[in-house]
């Protein structure tokens, strides 16, 4: 019987067995690899989840999740590209350490430009407070019970771009001195000549104290309001006497003392016998009607204007000297009203004199020394 080199079949299900394990034979090693990279990622997906942080960043409207490896904020935000200036709020430090237990939340808040204006001067300052008086008070600006912002309330929410001026207010309580003008009491004195003052008391001037409130704002005062006034010191009043008594000056410079003065016409008479009818050897020759012997310095008059035994001043209006002190010690029969006859010793003067305009003035001394000197009166 010959040989028989026939190739020997093997069933279906070994064959496919056989082939699979050729296939692995020959690719053993890429299936290690598959198998050693799976198990890393295994491994690091589960120290990835194990050191993992989570970061909640609530930046103003805006919320960020963020999931980092970092191990502090700085990292967490530079990861995330988020970038804070140093005038913004953080509510942890940037250097905080980061948690991998909880979610930790981190609140931004951007500060805004606002300009405030203190005594005059303008600073731009970046702020991220909310309100007003935070924002004044946490630039270092301390407000004095008086100050006040201009045209708002410290609780007034930030704005960005607004102005907030500071008026500084200061009040303070100024006391002036004023003097108090004294009276001056004037004393009518029946024994002074008019155009005399004696002054009895001095005057002095009184003080008065007024307060008033100054109000300040910004060094300038800004209202002047009267308190109250008070008087240190009473004035003290002036009195002074004045004199009563008319008079006059002389034009030989003695002072007429009057009580009262008569525009008159004044006519001239002697003891001759054309002007009274007696001769030298009558018993009344050169004797007045009051008895007193005629003589210069006696003048007839009216009795009705002029009383007997009255002391007068003959003052003549124009160039003519006066006639002087006189005595109406005589009457006459044509001697009436506003005429007086004045007595002139000798006939030519009582010519020349004729009728002239005079001033008669009544003396308000009527019992002057100066009349002893003369033998006028008996």
């Amino acid at each position: 019987m010959g040989k028989f080199n026939a190739k020997r079949k093997l069933p279906p299900r070994q064959n496919i067995t056989m082939v699979i394990a050729g296939f692995v034979k020959r690719h053993v090693y890429v299936f290690i690899l598959i198998a050693m990279i799976a198990i890393s990622v295994t491994v690091g997906y589960n120290i990835y989840d194990t050191l993992k942080k989570d970061l909640k960043v609530v930046d103003g409207d805006s919320e960020i999740n963020i999931k980092t490896m970092g191990k502090d904020i700085e990292t967490a935000f530079e990861q995330a590209g988020i970038s804070v200036e140093s005038y913004d709020y953080i509510s942890s430090p940037l250097a905080a350490m980061l948690s991998n237990d909880v979610t930790q939340e981190i609140q931004i808040k951007r500060a805004v430009p606002v300009n405030i204006t203190v005594e005059g001067k303008t600073t731009e300052v970046m702020t991220y407070y909310d309100t007003v008086g935070e924002t004044i008070k946490n630039n270092g600006i301390v407000l004095a019970p008086l100050d006040r912002v201009e045209g708002m309330e410290l609780d007034e929410p930030i704005v960005e771009g607004m102005n907030i001026d500071i008026v500084r207010v200061k009040e303070e309580v100024l006391t002036e001195l004023e003097d108090i003008p004294y009276a001056i009491e004037e004393i009518p004195n029946t024994q002074m000549n008019q155009g005399e003052k004696k002054l009895i008391q001095a005057g002095i001037e009184g003080t008065l104290e007024k307060n008033y409130k100054l109000t300040y704002e910004d060094g300038v005062i800004a209202s002047r309001q009267f308190l109250n006034e008070r008087i240190l010191e009473e004035p003290v009043t002036e009195k002074t006497e004045y004199g009563t008594v008319p008079n006059f000056q002389t034009s030989r410079g003695e002072l007429v003392r009057y009580s009262k003065v008569l525009n008159m016409r004044a006519t001239a008479y002697t003891s001759s016998f054309e002007d009274t009818g007696k001769h030298p050897d009558h018993p009344e020759f050169g004797i007045c009607y009051t008895g007193m012997k005629a003589r210069e310095g006696i003048i007839a008059v009216d009795p009705k204007v002029i009383p007997l035994h009255t002391k007068v001043y003959v003052e003549v209006l124009g160039d003519t000297p006066d006639y002087g002190f006189a005595y109406a010690g005589d009457i006459g029969s044509a001697i009436k009203g506003d005429l007086i006859d004045i007595y002139l010793d000798t006939s030519e003067a009582v010519y020349k004199w004729g009728v002239k305009k005079v001033r008669v003035y009544i003396l308000n001394e009527q019992n002057d020394d100066r009349w002893k000197k003369t033998d006028y009166i008996k």
